[in-house]
């Protein structure tokens, strides 16, 4: 009788490390949100994520526009670590630091950027993958989380069938304008006539030089009223926070939904109406600085917890590697949250440095109860060098008290000028927004302002969109 082959015992199998996902969402407003007390149902899907996790109330990016949000974002360093701080940065990110990508990378993740091809702080990603995320379509809209959706899914579909843990990361850009949300997100919150003859709202932002072409080639002709444009904006956040449940029913049916991390946040907010920063995201102002940031992690991190202490974009990071169990020995400028999540007592952070470099240079010190900001360079509002700003009794920073309160002006230029001195002996380098000279791209500094409203021109969204196009990267194998 034959003998029977032996059957080798089956290995067990292996434990796999989390998943993560991180959406950035590029130029959301937290105070545009319904998880964060707005009165407009914006988000319903992600308000549901922050039930079922943790939000951060009080969450900054310090240093506007992309380029250096994200740098931070993904490298876990200010703006002094990352030498990072201009929207059209030259060259790639140093080599002195490490991302988010190369480090997971290094600990058996597969890495795949969706959205983010070519910026300097998208290093290291093993798969890029892009979708049209600016152009309108046929129908006259713009449906750029649908079309994310479309390379997404698949993809997550085939990072989920590996063994390999994966890192998934999204660049969502509906509230980036052009805010051209399809139907019915595009009537959602208006239900008034935008073209009113009567309503003379627009004119300030259609005489606006350095942005009127650029507005007007996405605005509906004949548009009069502002709040039709701030009533877009609200229904693109709308219509992709729809679009986005559709990746969490994705990793719900696939299975991993338990074992994945997901954090939601932005690379700064917007500026809708105010303070002449019409529909863009520049100026040191809380619409710009305060950013959402939210995070789901069934069974390791508490459901329905709100966290109110003041968190920064270089936290995200040290957090994640934290949650994930990787030790990386990578020295960080944030830190990571998971102690204040627990309830721990930890040292909070009340006060820090501010950088804008889009298309104004100026920096400034944010205090809970003050802002200074100060312009290194003469800008295209027109707007007074020095600015100071009482944020407890003038939370919406329209009376400037700058030369009403110049012993404030002193004492926190004072405060700002020991952080970057100290931050640059650590470093042993020049402060960054000191030595950006061609942010504007025209190799000069401005002279005036009339100066800088006579060079700054957008023109159309083909080049707003070049203004962020830094080369191509590798793109997934077919």
């Amino acid at each position: 009788m034959a003998s029977k082959k032996s059957q080798k015992p089956k290995k067990p199998k292996e434990w796999k490390q989390p998943n993560i996902v991180i959406f950035g969402i590029d130029s959301l407003r937290r105070d545009h949100m319904s998880s964060y007390g707005y009165t407009r149902l914006t988000t319903p899907h992600m308000d549901q994520v922050a039930r079922e996790g943790v939000l951060f109330e009080n969450h900054f990016s310090p240093s506007i526009p992309t380029t250096p949000g994200y740098a931070s974002m993904l490298t876990g360093r200010d703006v002094f670590g990352t030498d990072v701080v201009a929207l059209r940065h030259q060259g790639p990110l140093g080599d002195h630091v490490k991302t988010l990508a190369e480090t997971l990378a290094d600990n058996g993740y597969n890495t795949t950027c969706i959205g983010f091809t070519g910026n300097p702080s998208s290093r290291g990603f093993q798969t890029y993958l892009d979708y049209e995320s600016w152009l309108p379509d046929a129908s006259g809209r713009a449906p750029k989380a649908q079309n994310l959706n479309e390379v997404a899914v698949p993809e997550l579909e085939r990072l989920a069938a590996d063994d390999k843990p994966f890192f998934l990361f999204m660049r969502h850009m509906d509230p980036h304008s052009p805010y051209l949300p399809p139907a019915p997100y595009e009537r959602m919150f208006y239900g008034s006539d935008e073209k009113d003859p009567s309503n003379d709202s627009m004119e300030p932002v259609y005489g606006f030089k350095p942005f009127a072409d650029f507005l007007k080639s996405w605005i509906p002709e004949g548009v009069t009223d502002q709040e039709y444009v701030t009533a877009q904006y609200d229904g693109a956040v709308a219509y992709m926070d729809a679009a986005i449940q559709t990746i969490f029913a994705k990793l719900k049916a696939l299975g991993v939904e338990e074992d994945t991390l997901v954090v939601i946040t932005s690379d700064h907010g917007e500026t809708l109406y105010e303070h002449d920063c019409f529909f863009d995201h520049h100026g040191l102002y809380e619409c710009t600085l305060v950013v959402p940031l939210i995070l789901k992690f069934p069974g390791r991190l508490p459901a329905g917890r709100r966290i109110s202490d003041v968190s920064l974009i270089s936290d995200i990071m040290p957090t994640v590697l934290d949650l994930l169990g990787i030790d990386s020995g990578l020295p960080f400028d944030g830190r990571s949250l998971t102690g204040v999540i627990a309830g721990e007592s930890a040292e909070r952070k009340s006060e820090f440095y501010i950088t804008e470099c889009t298309w104004m240079r100026k920096h400034g010190w944010r205090t809970p109860e003050w802002k200074l900001i100060c312009a290194l360079e003469p800008d295209f509002h027109f707007k007074p060098e020095v600015e100071l700003y009482n944020l407890i009794r003038d939370p919406e920073e329209n009376v400037n008290l700058a030369e009403s309160e110049p012993e404030v002006v002193e004492l926190l230029r004072e405060r700002m000028n020991r952080y970057i001195a100290k931050r640059e002996k650590e470093v042993g380098r020049t402060n960054p927004i000191y030595t950006n000279l061609n942010w504007a791209g025209l190799n000069r500094p401005f002279e005036s302002s009339q100066d800088a409203y006579d060079s700054l021109h957008i023109g159309s969204i083909a080049n707003a969109r070049s203004l962020q196009s830094k080369g191509k990267g590798k793109k997934k194998k077919a």
